[in-house]
């Protein structure tokens, strides 16, 4: 027998989303960084593959009209919405750090050696790209401060303590609805550490832990399981290497620390004077490295934010879908 479509019956879009989850799970874990760009697309892209299959679950429903099960469905979407546009701000105000970081290999690139001044054109550089990160960070903190409360990123309900009445009403919708709040949640959750902000030890803290019970089906346990488990190598992850609030992103965290590895050597070097500063091995590593990170920085978030821009299309055409079908 064929399993049923996740976009079809209630428990295919569970088995469907539980599986979904896991494959994230195995990708963080197999991942060489944490919140790598790429794990991040694809954070991003499940999220909105959920939205998609739950908007075509609904309409395979046959929900009554007029009823209350459209405003559910409305807040939820007006979440993700925000949420996108939190995202979309923060990597938008991310591009000029990058932009100005970018010119640093080349600054150096362009001479077989530096001479006093040039070297010091180059600390200049990376001192104005410090500054820029600090103004980013302040800016993030104090919109992620407002817009992760008002975003509710918590599990606010646990679906498996709901009574099966609350659960199976508007044939199922209920089960599904509250599951995909935990879910895009916690998805949430790390696309606003990886891109936005990050507190130690707080941010995920606020992903209220959820305690398997014994009253829902098979696939919500399933799925339930799957996003704890998640949610815990995340935050175990982030505790073991983060000591300081900021952006996670890690192609992010490597340009600074390389910079700031390479602002050193340069130091050390005009303190031995000479017309030419040879540039030694050391000096070239650290500038082919933030010259990598910058680049796979600056394409995985012009992806994301090419992602950003369908999810918002997709979230309207959904909406629309439904509201028409609502007046039909």
């Amino acid at each position: 027998m064929m399993n049923p479509s996740p976009s079809t019956s209630v428990s295919g879009f569970l088995k469907f989303v539980a599986g979904e989850v896991e494959k994230l799970d195995d990708l963080f874990l197999s991942d060489n960084y944490l919140m790598s760009v790429k794990f991040l697309e694809d954070v991003l892209s499940s999220l909105r593959c959920f939205h998609s299959q739950l908007t075509l679950l609904v309409q395979n429903l046959q929900l009554p009209l007029g009823d209350k099960w459209l405003d559910e469905y409305m807040d939820e979407t007006s979440r993700l919405w925000e949420a996108s546009h939190l995202l979309k701000s923060a990597l938008s105000s991310m591009q000029i750090f990058y932009s100005s970081a970018s010119n640093i290999p080349s600054l150096i690139h362009h001479h077989p050696g530096l001479n006093p001044q040039s070297c010091t054109q180059v600390i200049r550089a990376i001192n104005a790209c410090q500054r820029e990160m600090i103004a980013l960070h302040q800016e993030n903190r104090s919109v992620a401060e407002i817009k992760v409360q008002t975003l509710s990123l918590r599990f606010k309900e646990n679906v498996l303590t709901t009574s099966e009445s609350r659960l199976n009403r508007y044939n199922g919708f209920r089960e599904v609805l509250y599951a995909m709040r935990n879910v895009s949640t916690l998805l949430l959750a790390i696309l606003v550490s990886g891109l936005v902000y990050c507190w130690p030890q707080t941010s995920f803290n606020q992903v209220e832990h959820i305690e398997l019970g014994a009253s829902s089906s098979g696939f919500s346990t399933q799925l339930v399981a799957s996003t704890a488990n998640l949610q815990q190598r995340v935050a175990n992850a982030i505790e073991q290497v983060q000591s300081q609030p900021g952006i996670l992103v890690y192609e992010l965290q490597g340009s600074i620390l390389t910079m700031d590895e390479l602002k050193m050597e340069l130091e050390g070097l005009m303190q031995y004077g000479g017309e030419v500063i040879h540039i030694n091995n050391i000096i070239h590593a650290k500038v082919d490295k933030l010259k990598s990170c910058l680049e796979v920085l600056q394409c995985g978030a012009e992806g994301i934010i090419g992602q950003l821009d369908d999810f918002f299309d997709e979230i309207v055409e959904g909406r629309k879908k439904l509201l028409d079908m609502h007046v039909l």
